[in-house]
């Protein structure tokens, strides 16, 4: 949990940045030369583009590694804040910020130009989930490596039934898009067969899923902050639940790493 390497260390992010750290390792192997320390060995540098990646949570730790990292986001003030956190963290040379979308990523990054691809907490939140992940896609070169992270299903619907809120529980599991009520700010929610159909759809090979926050957000959180050790018991817990198809159900999102032939 201490690697200054990694994303805030938290249970949100943990599981995740190590299946994107060692992509990433693999990636820039593959790219001809040893994968980019905290120094970027040259031929192990790799181009990295994060769609929806705001304030830097996987950018900034992506270019402590050595890699370029782009960053597109909507959001004015998101973008503030990644410049400010990269300057912060040594990194602003090896950080780009770009304000757009994922419906009009060609008008501001060159197509098929990444060698990885964030597409993390995007698809909930566009209108058409199909084409923002065909955009994801096609930024990408040949080989390239596609991250993508979406809200689940089975994760909300779980969460509200021990809540006590059945009704709503049973609107998420029901409805078309996963949400459990006009109260709900997540506009859409996946299964994993749903996120890996829209991926393969986009033309990738499928290489892993992931399913993450399985039991994070059900455990109190006075438990996880008392308990001495239970921090990194459920960390590992989690990591081993996390390949696991039978627990991609109950996942409060799922992650799907993909690879262009």
């Amino acid at each position: 949990m201490s690697d200054p390497q990694r994303p805030r260390a938290s249970l949100r992010t943990a599981v995740v940045w190590e299946v994107l750290k060692d992509a990433l390792e693999r990636r820039a192997k593959a790219a001809g030369g040893a994968a980019a320390g905290a120094e970027g060995a040259a031929h192990g540098v790799l181009d990295v583009l994060d769609t929806g990646g705001g304030s830097g949570n996987f950018a900034v730790p992506v270019a402590r590694l050595g890699h370029r990292v782009t960053v597109v986001d909507p959001s004015p003030n998101a973008l503030f804040a990644l410049e400010r956190r990269a300057a912060e963290a040594g990194v602003a040379d090896r950080v780009r910020g770009v304000q757009g979308d994922a419906h009009g990523l060609f008008d501001v990054v060159e197509r098929g130009g990444y060698d990885v691809v964030l597409c993390h907490g995007v698809l909930e939140y566009v209108d058409d989930p199909a084409e923002g992940l065909r955009n994801a896609a096609d930024a990408l070169r040949p080989a390239g490596t596609l991250s993508v992270l979406a809200a689940g299903l089975g994760g909300a619907v779980l969460a509200r039934a021990l809540a006590g809120h059945f009704t709503e529980a049973r609107q998420a599991l029901t409805g078309p898009d996963g949400r459990w009520g006009d109260g709900d700010p997540v506009p859409r929610r996946f299964t994993a067969d749903q996120l890996s159909g829209l991926v393969a759809a986009a033309g990738l090979e499928i290489a892993a899923v992931h399913g993450v926050r399985v039991f994070a957000d059900l455990v109190p959180g006075v438990l996880v902050d008392t308990e001495p050790g239970a921090l990194d018991a459920l960390l590992r817990l989690e990591e081993a639940a996390a390949e696991l198809p039978a627990f991609h159900s109950v996942a409060t999102q799922l992650h799907v790493l993909a690879e262009r032939d």
